[in-house]
Protein backbone atom coordinates (compact mmCIF):
# COMPACT_ATOMS: atom_id res chain seq x y z
CA UNK A 1 0.00 0.00 0.00
CA UNK A 2 2.67 2.45 0.84
CA UNK A 3 3.77 1.58 -3.02
CA UNK A 4 0.52 3.51 -3.72
CA UNK A 5 1.11 6.13 -1.46
CA UNK A 6 4.54 6.47 -3.45
CA UNK A 7 2.37 6.97 -6.19
CA UNK A 8 0.21 9.38 -4.62
CA UNK A 9 3.26 11.59 -3.65
CA UNK A 10 5.17 11.16 -6.94
CA UNK A 11 1.84 12.57 -8.91
CA UNK A 12 1.92 15.52 -6.21
CA UNK A 13 5.32 16.25 -6.84
CA UNK A 14 4.84 16.61 -10.72
CA UNK A 15 1.59 18.61 -10.56
CA UNK A 16 3.56 20.94 -7.85
CA UNK A 17 3.09 24.41 -9.44
CA UNK A 18 0.57 23.44 -11.53
CA UNK A 19 -2.41 25.27 -11.90
CA UNK A 20 -5.78 25.16 -9.15
CA UNK A 21 -8.98 24.39 -9.98
CA UNK A 22 -9.89 28.52 -10.40
CA UNK A 23 -7.03 28.69 -12.61
CA UNK A 24 -8.12 27.76 -16.98
CA UNK A 25 -5.25 25.36 -17.93
CA UNK A 26 -4.66 25.24 -21.92
CA UNK A 27 -1.61 23.26 -23.09
CA UNK A 28 1.01 23.04 -26.13
CA UNK A 29 1.68 19.83 -28.14
CA UNK A 30 4.93 19.74 -27.13
CA UNK A 31 3.93 20.56 -23.21
CA UNK A 32 1.39 17.43 -23.92
CA UNK A 33 3.31 15.07 -24.90
CA UNK A 34 6.14 15.96 -21.94
CA UNK A 35 3.83 14.80 -19.25
CA UNK A 36 4.26 11.19 -18.62
CA UNK A 37 1.34 8.83 -18.74
CA UNK A 38 0.46 6.94 -15.18
CA UNK A 39 -1.07 3.83 -15.11
CA UNK A 40 -1.65 2.79 -10.89
CA UNK A 41 -2.72 -1.19 -10.91
CA UNK A 42 -4.63 -2.50 -7.95
CA UNK A 43 -4.95 -5.98 -7.46
CA UNK A 44 -8.02 -6.89 -4.06
CA UNK A 45 -5.81 -9.20 -1.88
CA UNK A 46 -3.04 -9.49 -3.52
CA UNK A 47 -0.62 -10.65 -1.30
CA UNK A 48 3.34 -10.44 -0.93
CA UNK A 49 4.00 -13.69 -1.78
CA UNK A 50 1.46 -14.44 -4.51
CA UNK A 51 3.80 -12.59 -7.42
CA UNK A 52 6.73 -15.06 -8.59
CA UNK A 53 9.11 -11.65 -8.42
CA UNK A 54 8.79 -11.84 -4.71
CA UNK A 55 8.94 -15.49 -4.14
CA UNK A 56 5.95 -17.99 -5.21
CA UNK A 57 6.80 -20.55 -6.69
CA UNK A 58 3.53 -22.31 -7.68
CA UNK A 59 2.10 -19.19 -9.11
CA UNK A 60 4.15 -17.63 -12.32
CA UNK A 61 3.45 -13.94 -12.94
CA UNK A 62 6.08 -13.05 -15.88
CA UNK A 63 4.36 -9.70 -16.56
CA UNK A 64 4.11 -8.68 -13.62
CA UNK A 65 7.84 -9.93 -12.79
CA UNK A 66 9.19 -7.84 -15.96
CA UNK A 67 7.23 -4.50 -14.05
CA UNK A 68 9.98 -5.75 -11.00
CA UNK A 69 12.39 -6.27 -13.31
CA UNK A 70 12.35 -2.92 -15.77
CA UNK A 71 10.96 -0.74 -13.18
CA UNK A 72 11.14 -0.50 -9.11
CA UNK A 73 10.66 -3.45 -6.74
CA UNK A 74 9.60 -2.16 -3.14
CA UNK A 75 10.15 -4.30 -0.22
CA UNK A 76 9.37 -2.46 2.85
CA UNK A 77 5.62 -0.66 3.28
CA UNK A 78 2.59 0.18 5.15
CA UNK A 79 -0.82 -0.60 4.44
CA UNK A 80 -3.25 2.45 4.67
CA UNK A 81 -5.46 -0.16 6.17
CA UNK A 82 -5.95 -4.07 5.83
CA UNK A 83 -9.04 -3.64 4.27
CA UNK A 84 -10.43 -2.58 1.17
CA UNK A 85 -12.82 0.48 1.38
CA UNK A 86 -10.20 2.82 3.58
CA UNK A 87 -7.04 1.38 1.57
CA UNK A 88 -8.45 2.54 -1.68
CA UNK A 89 -9.19 6.50 0.19
CA UNK A 90 -5.79 6.41 1.35
CA UNK A 91 -4.39 5.78 -1.97
CA UNK A 92 -7.18 8.10 -3.85
CA UNK A 93 -6.36 10.91 -1.48
CA UNK A 94 -2.94 10.23 0.16
CA UNK A 95 -5.11 11.31 3.82
CA UNK A 96 -5.26 9.00 6.63
CA UNK A 97 -8.67 6.99 5.91
CA UNK A 98 -10.12 8.60 8.91
CA UNK A 99 -10.05 11.72 7.81
CA UNK A 100 -12.08 10.81 4.44
CA UNK A 101 -14.73 9.61 6.36
CA UNK A 102 -13.81 5.84 4.90
CA UNK A 103 -12.53 4.53 7.82
CA UNK A 104 -14.70 1.12 7.58
CA UNK A 105 -15.75 -1.03 5.14
CA UNK A 106 -18.82 0.26 2.86
CA UNK A 107 -21.47 -2.00 2.80
CA UNK A 108 -23.59 -3.11 -0.36
CA UNK A 109 -26.75 -1.90 2.12
CA UNK A 110 -26.03 1.10 2.94
CA UNK A 111 -25.47 4.37 1.48
CA UNK A 112 -22.03 5.82 2.94
CA UNK A 113 -19.52 6.81 0.77
CA UNK A 114 -16.15 8.90 0.89
CA UNK A 115 -16.61 12.77 1.49
CA UNK A 116 -16.97 13.90 -2.20
CA UNK A 117 -15.15 16.95 -1.22
CA UNK A 118 -11.97 14.86 -1.07
CA UNK A 119 -9.35 15.85 -3.80
CA UNK A 120 -8.49 12.77 -5.14
CA UNK A 121 -5.13 12.20 -7.28
CA UNK A 122 -7.75 11.97 -10.87
CA UNK A 123 -8.81 15.29 -9.14
CA UNK A 124 -5.54 16.93 -9.17
CA UNK A 125 -4.24 15.02 -12.81
CA UNK A 126 -7.52 16.10 -14.31
CA UNK A 127 -6.62 20.10 -13.47
CA UNK A 128 -3.35 19.62 -14.32
CA UNK A 129 -4.66 18.33 -18.03
CA UNK A 130 -4.87 14.54 -18.03
CA UNK A 131 -7.88 12.55 -18.83
CA UNK A 132 -8.88 10.54 -15.94
CA UNK A 133 -10.22 6.71 -16.63
CA UNK A 134 -10.81 3.94 -14.27
CA UNK A 135 -11.63 0.41 -14.36
CA UNK A 136 -12.34 -2.28 -11.99
CA UNK A 137 -13.88 -1.72 -8.55
CA UNK A 138 -14.18 1.26 -6.93
CA UNK A 139 -15.40 0.93 -3.38
CA UNK A 140 -15.79 3.75 -2.19
CA UNK A 141 -19.53 4.75 -2.13
CA UNK A 142 -21.97 3.57 -4.68
CA UNK A 143 -24.57 6.88 -4.39
CA UNK A 144 -24.26 9.13 -7.42
CA UNK A 145 -22.72 11.75 -5.25
CA UNK A 146 -20.06 9.11 -4.32
CA UNK A 147 -19.50 7.74 -7.66
CA UNK A 148 -16.02 7.44 -9.38
CA UNK A 149 -17.22 10.27 -12.34
CA UNK A 150 -18.22 12.51 -9.29
CA UNK A 151 -14.87 11.89 -8.22
CA UNK A 152 -12.69 13.41 -10.87
CA UNK A 153 -13.03 9.93 -13.17
CA UNK A 154 -14.04 11.22 -16.66
CA UNK A 155 -14.74 7.55 -17.55
CA UNK A 156 -15.57 4.98 -15.35
CA UNK A 157 -16.08 0.89 -16.26
CA UNK A 158 -16.32 -1.32 -13.37
CA UNK A 159 -18.27 -2.54 -10.08
CA UNK A 160 -19.10 -0.29 -6.89
CA UNK A 161 -18.10 -3.22 -4.27
CA UNK A 162 -16.31 -6.24 -3.58
CA UNK A 163 -16.95 -9.47 -5.87
CA UNK A 164 -18.98 -11.10 -2.19
CA UNK A 165 -21.54 -8.68 -2.17
CA UNK A 166 -24.94 -8.32 -3.71
CA UNK A 167 -26.63 -7.12 -5.84
CA UNK A 168 -22.82 -7.48 -7.91
CA UNK A 169 -23.37 -5.23 -11.11
CA UNK A 170 -21.27 -4.07 -13.75
CA UNK A 171 -21.48 -0.58 -15.05
CA UNK A 172 -20.21 1.78 -17.37
CA UNK A 173 -20.21 5.19 -16.51
CA UNK A 174 -23.63 5.28 -14.44
CA UNK A 175 -25.29 2.90 -16.37
CA UNK A 176 -25.70 -0.49 -15.10
CA UNK A 177 -25.04 -2.78 -17.95
CA UNK A 178 -25.17 -6.51 -16.45
CA UNK A 179 -26.99 -7.79 -13.33
CA UNK A 180 -25.66 -9.91 -11.56
CA UNK A 181 -22.06 -9.95 -13.76
CA UNK A 182 -20.45 -13.03 -15.10
CA UNK A 183 -17.32 -13.15 -12.99
CA UNK A 184 -16.08 -16.08 -15.24
CA UNK A 185 -15.24 -12.81 -17.80
CA UNK A 186 -14.67 -9.82 -15.67
CA UNK A 187 -11.02 -9.68 -15.82
CA UNK A 188 -11.13 -9.79 -19.26
CA UNK A 189 -13.38 -7.21 -19.73
CA UNK A 190 -11.48 -5.01 -17.78
CA UNK A 191 -8.45 -5.60 -19.55
CA UNK A 192 -10.26 -4.41 -23.31
CA UNK A 193 -11.60 -1.71 -21.06
CA UNK A 194 -8.34 -0.42 -20.11
CA UNK A 195 -7.10 -1.08 -23.69
CA UNK A 196 -9.65 0.93 -25.22
CA UNK A 197 -9.44 3.82 -22.29
CA UNK A 198 -5.58 3.78 -23.52
CA UNK A 199 -6.11 4.20 -26.90
CA UNK A 200 -8.51 6.59 -26.83
CA UNK A 201 -6.50 8.70 -25.02
CA UNK A 202 -2.72 8.05 -26.83
CA UNK A 203 -2.90 11.81 -28.02
CA UNK A 204 -2.87 13.31 -24.38
CA UNK A 205 -1.70 13.02 -21.22
CA UNK A 206 -3.75 10.39 -19.21
CA UNK A 207 -4.07 8.59 -15.94
CA UNK A 208 -5.76 4.83 -15.71
CA UNK A 209 -6.88 3.71 -12.46
CA UNK A 210 -6.95 -0.21 -12.88
CA UNK A 211 -8.72 -1.61 -9.80
CA UNK A 212 -8.82 -5.44 -10.26
CA UNK A 213 -11.25 -7.42 -8.41
CA UNK A 214 -9.10 -10.93 -7.63
CA UNK A 215 -7.71 -12.27 -6.15
CA UNK A 216 -10.33 -11.39 -3.77
CA UNK A 217 -12.85 -14.23 -3.04
CA UNK A 218 -14.64 -15.74 -4.22
CA UNK A 219 -12.22 -16.54 -7.04
CA UNK A 220 -13.61 -17.16 -10.56
CA UNK A 221 -11.39 -17.75 -13.94
CA UNK A 222 -12.89 -18.63 -17.67
CA UNK A 223 -12.60 -21.79 -18.20
CA UNK A 224 -9.86 -21.87 -21.00
CA UNK A 225 -7.76 -20.87 -17.75
CA UNK A 226 -7.98 -24.00 -15.53
CA UNK A 227 -5.04 -25.47 -14.76
CA UNK A 228 -2.78 -22.87 -15.78
CA UNK A 229 -1.69 -22.65 -12.33
CA UNK A 230 0.02 -25.30 -9.82
CA UNK A 231 -1.74 -23.34 -6.90
CA UNK A 232 -5.26 -24.08 -7.94
CA UNK A 233 -8.37 -21.88 -8.79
Amino acid sequence: MTAKAFLVTLAAGMLAGCATADTEMTMTAPEAQSRPNIIVIMADDLGYGDLSSYGAELIKTPNIDRLATEGVKMTSFYAGAAVCTPSRAALMTGRYPIRTGAQHVFRAQFDDGMEPGEVTLAEMLGEAGYATGMVGKWHLGHQLEHWPTNQGFDDFYGVAYSNDMFPFDLFDGTKRIESPVDQTTLTARYADAAVDFIEQNADDPFFLYYAESFPHIPLFHPPANSGRSEAGT
